[in-house]
């Protein structure tokens, strides 16, 4: 079988632009260029998917101008900005949400300067979900894996998926996994395969290739979306190599992006 590249898109907010200088400034995209990236892709013929709808077509089962949506760490201005445009294109997408934090703000971010910016409540979640999007798991407490040993590990990547599904009617339950930080070792993965979780994504730059062996469902890796990212530069990580180059291997240490 011939093998195809699909693009899973990495955000993380959707928001007006932040003060320069602000902290990880690049990963606020405006809700007008999050419009004009989703609205050239459609133009071509492409399809926005979660990470459920995605699966089919990374397991090579199904071929199709598709790509995924991904946003890391479940910020309320997901639900305020993005949801009316993916609405539009009939697109889902996947919400990685940090479970202990749920109503809460960025706190793992509060040792380097970066503004508290409100996070979802489960009320948010609902409605998402409701909206036809989907939640996924970026742990507890979105810590780094590399610092933890395997027992807290098991514990961040188990009880996230547990406790996002008592919060949350998901059909389908909560089947996708985000390593925050892209922060991973082999236990890591591991234990995200034994809580039953259907996939993986990393934050190895590159486009995954279909079909994908059943292990590398847990090493996905994707495509960096950052507040400069215009809708050329977009198609251009999308449907040639320019993103594949600035990738790793998977299975070795997280890429140089941002974080996640």
């Amino acid at each position: 079988m011939n093998q195809k590249h699909i693009s899973i898109l990495m955000y993380h907010q959707i928001d007006k632009k932040p003060p320069k200088g602000s902290f990880l400034r690049g990963l606020v995209v405006s809700p007008a260029t999050f419009s004009r990236h989703m609205a050239a892709l459609h133009a071509i013929g492409y399809r926005g998917m979660s990470m459920s709808d995605l699966e089919p077509y990374l397991r090579g089962e199904k071929r199709g101008n598709v790509f995924g949506i991904t946003f890391d760490d479940g910020y309320k201005n997901n639900l305020q900005f993005a949801l009316s445009i993916l609405k539009r294109y009939r697109f889902t997408s996947t919400c990685y949400v940090v479970a202990d934090h749920v109503g809460d703000w960025n706190r793992w971010d509060s040792d380097k300067g970066m503004s508290q910016v409100p996070l979802m409540t489960a009320d948010d979640l609902r409605a998402w979900v409701e909206a036809g999007q989907e939640i996924g798991s970026h742990t507890l407490t979105h810590p780094n894996f590399k610092e933890l040993d395997e027992s807290r590990q098991e514990h961040e990547i188990l009880q996230s998926k547990r406790l996002l599904e008592k919060l949350i009617s998901q059909p389908q339950g909560v089947r996708h996994f985000c390593y925050p930080y892209g922060s991973f070792c082999q236990s890591s993965v591991r234990y995200v395969q034994a809580a039953g979780y259907a996939t993986a994504t990393t934050t190895v730059r590159g486009r995954a290739i279909s079909p994908t062996h059943r292990e590398d469902m847990f090493l996905l890796p994707r495509v960096l979306v950052s507040r400069t990212t215009t809708w050329m530069q977009l198609l251009l990580k999308c449907l040639t190599r320019y993103e594949d180059r600035r990738g790793i291997d998977a299975r070795g240490s997280p890429l140089d992006s941002p974080r996640a």
